[in-house]
């Protein structure tokens, strides 16, 4: 059943095909399916209801190693490595058609792992996974080396190779995009990819290796090990023949990974990780609009993204009037409920232990004196499940934990400005800088804002818009490298300097 398809079941239709599903939950090594090393299993926990979906491998260094030695020996047969880049790109342009086609099976393994809304799978997560393979496939062979003016009696050239094995360590918020973010550039460029899926979510990350062989990768390219971080993710930043490490996650644990590199063979580490997204609403912006894209920025997917528009910088003349428009927007739009129903917008968040420490914070943000709007609490009769109310604060000062602290729910703060200049000091008064944006039909202010934001990515009179083109990544903490745009290509190769002396 193909995407469009797939737009046209039913509530009823996704839970049948729920309780018939069964997940691989093993390792993919070097083409094949296999069991962790030492026979250990966790398991996969459904957060609408907390029943367990499947036992999947619990892995160590040992199955790392396996997966490393055979990407390595697949890089060094040069099968993916030295491949025509023509035939290369067929490859993945199937690999992307064949996401397309399975939209049902990643579908229902995503919103069954982690309570994604099964319309944010069909209509953003499977479309948007699937456009970046087949991007990046079209940037293959744009990628160019280079040949330098020197003296008659000399000859230099420039040339790009792929790095060798990248391991790939993906969060649970968006599961299958955040893994073909990270692993589309790194096989486009020819290396081979160790993936590892958050614990949270690892089962739509063996679809896709066994779809990348169907489409035509060769064994060992793309290897799949899962399992927890401390046992996996560890020895695979730590192993001395991993040449990079691209990972999105929080800051905290890219810091770790940075760490870990140093301590090993000083691999490359690329890390997009957490955010804190301002975004300032001038008085004399379109509130109407403005409100709109505020409320779904930070309800969206559950609150839990990198760059969530969780800080609302809102100029006083028009804070009272903001405030009124988006409560009584946002309490009909984004309503908590069944994953499996096309026609609900918000599902649970990941875990109960996700829940906890998202209901933990909006506990703090009223002791601190932050007045609670709507929201805060757990939804009547989805007691069972990781579930927590869209939620608003007001009266937010800058210092407020609420306001400096990734909470990573659907929890929303509200605070004011004077004017453009104090708006973009509140802005970037924080260790974050993924993203912002700025809603004003001031033209100065508005250039004022995109010079001055600290952020990797700015958005005037919009939010969370862009295409593959967009760089995406971020200042300060929120990381160091870009996603899903040709410069992520280049950080997955490296230069080799050839100079011949002319006879």
């Amino acid at each position: 059943m193909d995407l469009e398809q797939a737009k046209k079941l039913g509530k009823k239709d996704w839970h049948k095909l729920a309780g018939k599903i069964k997940p691989e939950t093993r390792n993919f090594i070097d083409g094949k399916f296999v069991p962790a090393r030492k026979g250990k299993t966790f398991e996969s926990i459904n957060p609408t209801n907390g029943d367990v979906i499947a036992e999947v491998a619990r892995s160590d260094a040992s199955d790392v190693d396996a997966a490393v030695k055979s990407g390595r020996k697949a890089f060094k047969s040069g099968v993916w490595s030295r491949m025509a880049p023509r035939d290369r790109m067929d490859v993945l342009y199937r690999y992307a058609n064949l996401i397309r086609e399975h939209a049902v099976d990643f579908a229902l393994l995503d919103v069954l792992n982690m309570g994604k809304p099964v319309s944010d799978m069909l209509n953003s997560d499977v479309p948007g996974s699937a456009l970046t393979f087949q991007f990046m496939a079209e940037c293959i062979d744009k990628i160019f080396g280079q040949v330098t003016a020197t003296a008659a009696s000399e000859f230099h050239f420039i040339v790009r190779e792929p790095l060798g094995v990248v391991g790939c360590i993906v969060p649970w918020n968006y599961p299958l995009m955040m893994a073909a973010w990270k692993i589309a550039p790194a096989l486009a460029t020819g290396n081979s990819v160790i993936l590892k899926p958050a614990e949270q979510s690892p089962l739509s990350a063996n679809l896709m290796a066994k779809l990348f062989m169907e489409a035509g990768g060769p064994a060992g390219v793309l290897n799949v090990v899962q399992g927890y971080g401390e046992e996996v993710g560890k020895p695979l930043a730590l192993h001395l023949d991993v040449d990079k490490i691209a990972f999105t996650g929080s800051t905290e644990i890219g810091k770790q990974l940075m760490i870990y590199a140093g301590q090993s063979n000083m691999k490359r580490v690329t890390t997009e990780c957490g955010g804190k997204t301002p975004q300032i609403i001038m008085g004399d912006a379109n509130l109407d609009t403005a409100v709109n894209y505020a409320i779904a920025g930070i309800y969206g997917n559950q609150g839990e993204v990198c760059n969530a528009g969780s800080r609302l910088l809102v100029e006083k003349k028009v804070h009272d009037e903001f405030l009124d428009l988006f409560t009584k927007r946002a309490k009909n739009v984004f309503q908590p409920g069944d994953p499996f129903d096309p026609a609900t917008q918000m599902g649970p968040l990941v875990t109960k232990d996700q829940q906890k420490r998202v209901l933990g914070y909006i506990d703090i943000g009223k002791k601190e004196g932050a007045k609670l709007c709507f929201g805060g609490g757990v939804p009547k009769g989805l007691e069972k499940g990781a579930y927590v109310q869209p939620t608003l604060f007001a009266g937010v000062k800058n210092d407020m934990r609420i306001a400096q602290e990734e909470i990573f729910g659907p929890v929303a703060s509200v605070l004011t400005f004077k004017n453009i200049d104090e708006a973009i000091e509140i802005a970037n008064d924080s260790l974050y800088g993924l993203a912002a944006s700025v809603w004003t039909k001031n033209v100065d202010a508005a250039h004022k804002a995109a010079r001055d934001l600290q952020a990797g990515v700015v958005w005037v009179n919009c939010f969370d818009h862009g295409d593959m083109t967009m760089q995406w990544g971020g200042y300060k903490q929120s990381g160091q490298g870009r996603d899903k745009c040709f410069e992520s290509m280049l950080l997955h190769t490296q230069t080799k300097s050839v100079w011949m002396h002319l006879e």
